[in-house]
């Protein structure tokens, strides 16, 4: 079934039901999908829209990625939306999910046509919201920061990148692969590689020449034992001041293999001497608590892959609820 509203995206592939109290404690309680020809308007207004990217075809490792829109969604249920740590509720904000993207069997270059389409509607409507895309493999953050280059041709755009790769391969050998978005996005011109921060580089998981390449298009990269030397957040707030003075608008994406291998098991090209899920989570609250990051995603996440417990979903699950915690801090 084609969307009512936003070209290039189907409505979600199951819903939760509202309680009959319409008292909301619980994540799938919250957000819930647009179904009534009267809601488009009015969620013009909304504060957090939720996108599904089920697309994982383009990935250099063997890949479910594509299967983690759902699990997300599925793990709702297991979280509330009260955020003890920092004594907020998210369900004093509003938020929608619009579905999911609709994906070719076999053309992955339509695959990416659709994301563009459908990134550009979503920022073209929710102008004031900010966009959730749930991925997916990397490959998907070039598209939805293409489809945001098109809504706003105007406005500069930054990304901060949590990251255990450059992902700058060459397009000429990889194609628009997982391994390619951010030379994807210098080479068509829409990120500039000094408006590129990457955090949490580490190993022996990067090739020199695409540091060479990193180096030659000023991107920059702070490796994690450097980011470590420094704090997490430290980091990541230092990289937000340095990017805003630079772009009118952050995007935020986090590739869920930045984590330490015994964090997420469910990680398709997952290492050891990663992050911890507590620097992770640090790092993705200071990123949402910043005004200019608007948009965001979570790519590379496996459920396929998770043990029995899905200690990865719920993760990636927490990852998105602390950025929306973080933005809602903006507030004050």
């Amino acid at each position: 079934m084609k969307s009512f509203l936003f070209p290039k995206i189907n409505p979600p592939s199951f819903t939760w039901v509202m309680p009959e109290s319409g008292v909301v404690s619980k994540v799938h309680e919250w957000i819930q999908p647009i179904t009534k020809e009267k809601d488009p308007e009015k969620s013009k207004a909304t504060d957090f829209v939720v996108v599904g990217v089920p697309l994982s075809r383009s990935s250099i490792s063997a890949s479910g990625a594509s299967e983690f829109p759902d699990f997300f969604r599925r793990a709702w249920k297991g979280f509330s939306t009260y955020n003890l740590d920092e004594d907020i509720d998210l369900s004093d904000m509003t938020a929608i999910d619009v579905g999911d993207v609709p994906m070719h069997v076999t053309d992955i270059k339509k695959c990416h046509e659709n994301i563009i389409e459908a990134s550009a509607a979503l920022h073209n409507h929710f102008q004031t919201s900010v966009i959730c895309a749930i991925g997916g493999d990397h490959s998907i953050t070039a598209m939805m920061v293409k489809g945001l280059h098109q809504a706003r041709p105007n406005e500069k755009i930054g990304i901060v990148q949590f990251d255990t790769h450059f992902d700058l391969r060459d397009m000429t050998e990889n194609g628009p692969s997982n391994g390619t978005p951010m030379r994807n996005l210098i080479e068509s011109g829409v990120v500039r590689g000094s408006d590129l921060y990457n955090i949490g580089l580490h190993g022996f998981f990067n090739t020199k020449d695409l540091k060479k390449y990193a180096d030659e298009h000023a991107v920059n990269y702070i490796t994690l034992g450097n980011a470590r030397k420094k704090g997490i957040k430290e980091t990541v707030l230092q990289s937000l001041e340095e990017l805003a003075s630079k772009v009118d608008t952050i995007y935020l994406t986090v590739d869920m293999d930045v984590l330490d291998i015994a964090y997420a098991p469910g990680v398709p090209a997952s290492t050891p001497g990663g992050m911890t899920t507590t620097e992770l989570l640090e790092g993705v609250l200071a990123a949402g608590c910043h005004p200019k990051v608007n948009a965001m995603d979570i790519v590379c996440l496996d459920p396929l892959k998770d043990s029995q417990v899905h200690p990865t979903v719920k993760l990636g699950t927490h990852v998105f609820l602390t950025f929306l915690t973080g933005v809602m801090l903006r507030q004050g």
